[in-house]
């Protein structure tokens, strides 16, 4: 993504987060409660040895050896694994999954983070979204092959969607378990193939408008421009597409004109990521950059979106301004982006760190 220069060389150069506040967020997280609905996927890592490769008696082919094997949460499940990172003191997960083997790693990695999961459901008829990633061991480290990815391909039943519609609107129900916030993580690219379907999406709108004291923050590949009423963190590329664009060599007013546009028709905050340039915190009427901390070195951006989007509703739910917000998921990104080869997080202790360098 193209994206030109979107202040001031002075304006790049403050940060609007200093220290002291950040301690002051941090120390409100504990209390925090927190749901994440969507596309929860597992993240399995097939390592193999070509040292010990194997040629298959029966078709002659080779057999690549697998000596480990690891799984995580992923998708909405990495957006859970950074907020247990910060400290979130309840987070819960809401959606559906399958009644599979990959469930059962799935839901061990979520409550091994100490995420709630009964609302996670489970559907014998469903898979368990899987991101499956052979590995092959080198002596520079570990090189990825294709991926093999599993994925539902069909509708999600109808009395699914009302059973995660019944979730959602039980966390909201004013009382002690309420919820500070529900993030919603809309994965899946095929239309109502996900929990996300168009009928949860419309309820989510509803339920933002008759609870505002709960935050609702959405992320979505494909359909961002479809919801209403509630904050939203595209992409350039996600935002260009919402509104009937592309995102190819955008000026920064440009980018500008597109947020500004965005949050119009949504009728909510967007938080515009704009790569190494930081966030646009967007509404109907302004437009405030939000500049990125400097990061020198090699970088890994996987999984540098969820970790913002953690830090913004920590933020946003622990009283910080938008703005504020949109610095704490700069700060957590930054924090992420290097760790290398893996999907990193970013905890209080780094975040202080990392502030005060």
């Amino acid at each position: 993504m193209g994206v030109g220069r979107l202040t001031s060389a002075s304006e790049d150069r403050v940060f609007p987060l200093t220290y002291e506040r950040l301690d002051a967020l941090l120390s409100r997280i504990p209390a925090l409660r927190i749901a994440v609905i969507g596309d929860f996927f597992l993240d399995k890592y097939l390592v193999t040895d070509p040292a010990l490769a194997e040629v298959s008696v029966e078709t002659g082919l080779e057999a690549r050896q697998v000596v480990e094997v690891r799984c995580s949460p992923g998708a909405a499940g990495t957006v859970t694994n950074n907020l247990a990172a910060l400290g979130v003191g309840t987070i819960h997960a809401v959606g559906v999954i399958g009644d599979d083997g990959e469930g059962y790693e799935l839901l061990r990695g979520l409550r091994e983070r100490g995420v709630t999961t009964d609302k996670l459901l489970r559907a014998r008829e469903r898979f368990t979204p899987t991101y499956t990633k052979p590995m092959v061991r080198a002596d520079s480290g570990e090189v990825e092959l294709n991926r093999l990815d599993i994925k539902n391909r069909t509708p999600l039943p109808d009395d699914w969607s009302r059973r995660i519609i019944g979730a959602l609107e039980e966390m909201v129900r004013p009382g002690p378990n309420r919820v500070n916030a529900i993030v919603v993580m809309d994965q899946v690219q095929e239309r109502d193939c996900g929990t996300v379907t168009d009928a949860v999406r419309e309820r989510i709108g509803e339920l933002a408008k008759d609870h505002p004291e709960v935050l609702f923050f959405a992320d979505s590949r494909s359909r961002i421009g479809e919801y209403r009423g509630v904050a939203i963190k595209p992409n350039a590329a996600e935002a260009a597409r919402a509104m009937g664009g592309e995102s190819d060599n955008l000026s920064s007013a440009e980018a500008r004109e597109l947020g500004l546009n965005l949050a119009k028709r949504t009728l909510g905050a967007v938080y515009l990521t704009v790569g190494e340039h930081g966030i646009l915190v967007c509404t109907s009427e302004s437009v405030t950059h939000v500049p990125a901390l400097p990061v020198a070195g090699p970088v890994d951006i996987v999984g540098a979106g969820d970790s913002t989007t953690a830090g913004i509703v920590c933020a946003l739910c622990a009283g910080a301004s938008a703005v504020e917000a949109a610095a704490l998921g700069n700060l957590c990104a930054s924090v992420t982006i290097r760790k290398l080869g893996t999907t990193g997080t970013a905890s209080p202790a780094e975040l202080r760190a990392r502030l005060s360098t």
